[in-house]
């Protein structure tokens, strides 16, 4: 059994099965954690820093330019615009956050890695990967959950609330941590589980394998309150590193539902004849061209992708190998190629409205996201409409 004691705020040790454990809680936008995990890793001058990254997060840490990297047209094509548009949301709502403050997001992890170096100690990178993280997190979760989370973290990009060092710290006590995450669980469940409580436990677990006799492990505050109670407990990390499968019900639903199209048309122009199945794929083509059109020009898409829109959605709708989006977003890329500087200021760009409309590569990604809303708001009108001709 862990024996858990409090050194200072936002620093807990933890002795178990004979070795030493200082969690340090920190805020990622937080200038006082930069010197909280400095000054605790040159105190105790531990065998191992343990710090809340994965390799992907850790690299882009380290390489700030990794957006120059990026391969749009890769993205588009694996389906992971959505995926680069979150990071891309959080980044840029970070980094706003850390310029009214003065400090760079990340920045406590970075200096914990750099004084390990300095007290001889070895890294230990402790995080899951995100990409597994965000699919657990999607899979327990659903559409309309993940779909207001979205939006929340792009409507928090152009919020104009001042957020004061004094809050944020605040925020890292344990009860206020508490409320907020009983909160986040009324709000979101089962995002909440793969985002914290899973986490909690890889966390806790990669931590205590980490080599050594001392360890001095930098997380989110959000997280200490969760390590604290499962530390030292049987946990089976192959689980928590698993993809889940894809829900059979969706996998049903995408086929069946263009089957029932096909279906109604086909059975309207039997029993009603060549004019009402007329009248259906009509209605079909119309719906969901059109408001996939309309979601592409409100991406301020080229007018050749917009046109795209409108004849590809009545097509990928009754696909479901394919969307519209992604149809959409290689056209606008190939008319409006990404540059150097897009990639360089992303960060900056997606921060603002106007940025993130002008920036290339984040209109790309926005023609994705709101060509794909239109038609699939185009495919229910579009099917409740054929289903009143029958």
């Amino acid at each position: 059994m862990a024996q858990i004691s409090s050194i200072e705020p936002n620093v807990d040790k933890i002795e178990h099965e004979g070795r030493v454990f200082y969690l340090v809680g920190t805020a990622h936008v937080s200038r006082s954690s930069v010197e909280l995990a400095e000054s605790v890793i040159h105190r105790y001058k531990p065998d191992t820093v343990a710090i809340e990254l994965d390799e992907q997060r850790y690299s882009s840490l380290l390489n700030p330019e990794r957006w120059r990297e990026t391969d749009i047209f890769r993205v588009i094509r694996e389906g992971k615009s959505y995926l680069l548009m979150a990071q891309l949301a959080l980044a840029g709502f970070q980094k706003k956050l850390g310029n009214k403050l003065d400090v760079k997001p990340g920045e406590e992890m970075i200096a914990a890695a750099n004084a390990a170096e300095e007290v001889g100690a070895s890294i230990a990178l402790i995080d899951r990967n995100v990409r597994i993280t965000l699919k657990r997190a999607w899979s327990s979760a659903g559409l309309w959950s993940m779909t207001k989370i979205f939006f929340s973290m792009i409507g928090a990009l152009f919020t104009s609330e001042e957020l004061a060092e004094e809050d944020i710290e605040k925020l890292k006590s344990t009860d206020a941590l508490e409320l907020m995450v009983e909160q986040f669980s009324d709000y979101l469940p089962g995002v909440k589980v793969a985002l914290v409580d899973e986490r909690d436990a890889y966390l806790a677990e990669k931590m205590r394998l980490a080599p050594g006799q001392t360890v001095v492990a930098v997380v989110g505050a959000a997280h200490t309150p969760g390590i604290k109670r499962i530390f030292g407990t049987s946990i089976d990390l192959e689980k928590l590193d698993e993809l889940p499968p894809p829900k059979r019900s969706i996998q049903v639903l995408s086929w069946t539902l263009p089957v029932i199209i096909l279906g109604m048309i086909t059975y309207g122009f039997i029993n009603a004849g060549f004019e009402t199945s007329a009248q259906m794929m009509k209605a079909w083509i119309l719906w969901n061209g059109a408001l996939a059109a309309i979601g592409a020009a409100a991406a301020l898409a080229h007018p050749l992708t917009i046109i795209t829109a409108f004849v590809a959605a009545p097509i990928t709708s009754l696909n479901p190998m394919i969307a519209a989006g992604w149809v959409c977003g290689l056209v606008e890329a190939l008319l409006r190629k990404p540059r150097i500087k897009d990639l360089e200021t992303i960060a900056d760009d997606i921060s603002t409205v106007r940025g993130a409309w002008s920036n290339r590569v984040s209109k790309i990604l926005l023609v994705i996201i709101l060509s794909n809303l239109g038609s699939s708001i185009g495919t229910i009108v579009g099917f409740g409409t054929i289903a009143s001709l029958l």
